[in-house]
């Protein structure tokens, strides 16, 4: 599901989400969070907003089915909620009127309580340039790995493991961790390291020779906000595309 607001960051999360979707074989749904008032005279502006959205997926990507849904929410509200109906929440850069600073505060809130990964498109990264995964060494960090080793295979791309901690505390030694994703995805080329310091500002400056970010976003009960604040912090300050992955996404055990 995708974010739109017709704002040219909403257009590339859109082309980005096309693409997904082809690889994947499933479809892509353009959700609009219309705050009109339904008293206000005249129609609403978001009435036709995605009309040519749609006529060009269907030139540039014909096998992905497009449908379009309209609700009336804050887009916060709205993007949450669909959330837990959708494989994958696909947000565009700061965009204009009833969806202006997707990527800010709205982005921040909807990356932190969907119930699916959610994707922040920024940034025009190299073709060839690396998909990180950010950890920080809980048991469901592999989670966040997994997620980043598919969209390192499906770009084509070497995947880059980051387990940045700020302290000692660690369940999953990286290595371990490194050979399971090789068994998965045997063909896939790994580097890994450990970096000692602030998780924020190692994985942003990660993110500068990245074409995508891959982080964990939602709380564990260890480690209180701690997750979440490097999250919010990427979403914001990143310079490439920003994956969240929820450790306990819905519908699947913990």
């Amino acid at each position: 599901m995708i974010g739109y607001d017709g704002s040219p960051g909403a257009r590339a999360a859109f082309g980005w989400a096309l693409d997904e979707a082809e690889r994947a074989g499933a479809p892509a749904e353009l959700v609009q969070a219309d705050q009109w008032p339904l008293q206000a005279a005249g129609p609403s502006p978001m009435e036709h907003l995605s009309d040519d959205a749609v006529l060009t997926a269907r030139r540039t990507h014909p096998g992905v089915p497009v449908t379009v849904t309209t609700v009336r929410a804050h887009p916060t509200t709205a993007l949450i909620g669909v959330s837990g109906d959708a494989g994958l929440v696909v947000l565009g850069g700061r965009g204009h009127g009833a969806v202006a600073g997707l990527l800010g505060s709205v982005g921040s809130a909807v990356s932190a309580s969907a119930r699916c990964p959610v994707v922040a498109v920024r940034g025009d990264s190299a073709r060839f340039a690396p998909v990180v995964a950010g950890i920080d060494g809980s048991r469901r960090s592999a989670r966040v790995v997994r997620f980043a080793a598919a969209q390192a295979v499906a770009h084509g791309v070497p995947l880059r493991v980051l387990h940045v901690r700020p302290g000692a505390w660690e369940d999953t030694p990286l290595d371990h961790l490194v050979r399971s994703t090789h068994r998965e995805f045997p063909e896939l080329p790994i580097e890994a390291e450990i970096v000692d310091g602030d998780p924020a500002a190692a994985l942003t400056a990660a993110g500068r020779s990245a074409q995508l970010l891959v982080v964990g976003g939602s709380r564990d009960a260890r480690r209180g906000l701690l997750l979440d604040s490097v999250s919010q912090h990427l979403m914001r300050h990143a310079t490439c595309t920003v994956a969240v992955v929820p450790l306990l996404q819905y519908g699947s055990p913990d």
